[in-house]
């Protein structure tokens, strides 16, 4: 927020005799006999500084600005309206989470299910803290992820027990620009990425290794490559989206954790 300067300078009086010269000078600097009062002119609310009577007896008055006025409610209605956010943030999450608990990360997800937790996650982003994701701390850790639509994860055509049913983790360093994605049971797989910042929300990523089973590593295609935007961002709880339409969510398992080089 910048601070307002106000100037007080009023108006020059008309030029006296070549005798000498009449200067206009605040009463408070003077010791003349001006005086502050309401109005000013037509159009102007606020104060007016109202000078002694020059030569002809015409009265000056500088109106003075009243915006400082409107600074105290200025900043009492944005605090306010944070404070509305950050209940509505707290009620939406509640209800995302309470949606996607029962879908297994998704793939158990009926096209209504899916419409109804797009909903409340367009609801959440409307209300998303951080503006700026990519340059807050409270993206990086490793972060669990609890729903997505994306079939290249979930692999919903398989069965079940060949699915990636264990925790799925994803790692962001904001001050390295790298990234993992880790899969447990029954795979152990993982693939590291490299992050290319496109604004302050969203990153392009360029994969670089793959690991197979944790111990076979191979390098990822030239075609190994997608985008991320970080819709919602928090101390707990991620909302982001891929370019392909696919919604992630995810919460914060551990701030500390850093993404290996």
């Amino acid at each position: 927020m910048a601070l307002v300067s106000l100037s007080l300078s009023p108006p020059c009086a008309p030029a006296a005799s070549s005798s000498s010269n009449h200067l206009l000078t605040p009463p408070s600097l003077a010791g003349g006999s001006g005086s502050i009062r309401r109005g000013g002119p037509r159009g102007n609310a606020g104060l007016a500084l109202t000078l002694p009577a020059g030569r002809g007896g015409r009265e000056w008055r500088a109106p003075v600005s009243s915006f400082s006025s409107f600074l105290p409610s200025f900043f009492t209605g944005s605090k306010k309206k944070e404070e509305e956010d950050a209940k509505k943030a707290a009620t939406l999450k509640e209800e995302l989470l309470a949606a996607i608990a029962p879908l297994d990360r998704g793939a158990e997800a009926t096209p209504e299910d899916k419409d109804r937790v797009e909903q409340i996650a367009q609801q959440l982003e409307e209300v998303n803290p951080t503006k700026e994701p990519l340059k807050s701390e409270l993206l990086n850790g490793k972060w669990e992820l609890l729903y997505t639509t994306s079939t290249s994860i979930l692999q919903p055509q398989r069965p079940k027990f060949l699915r990636p049913y264990g925790t799925i983790y994803q790692a962001i360093n904001t001050d390295t620009l790298r990234a993992q994605n880790m899969e447990t049971l029954p795979y152990f797989n993982q693939v590291t990425a490299n992050l290319v910042p496109l604004n302050s929300r969203k990153v392009a990523v360029r994969f670089d290794y793959f690991k197979i089973f944790s111990l076979i590593q191979i390098k990822a295609p030239g075609s190994g490559k997608g985008e991320l935007e970080i819709t919602y961002l928090d101390e707990e709880l991620r909302v982001s989206r891929g370019d392909k339409g696919n919604l992630f969510v995810l919460k914060m398992v551990d701030p500390l954790y850093r993404v290996p080089l």
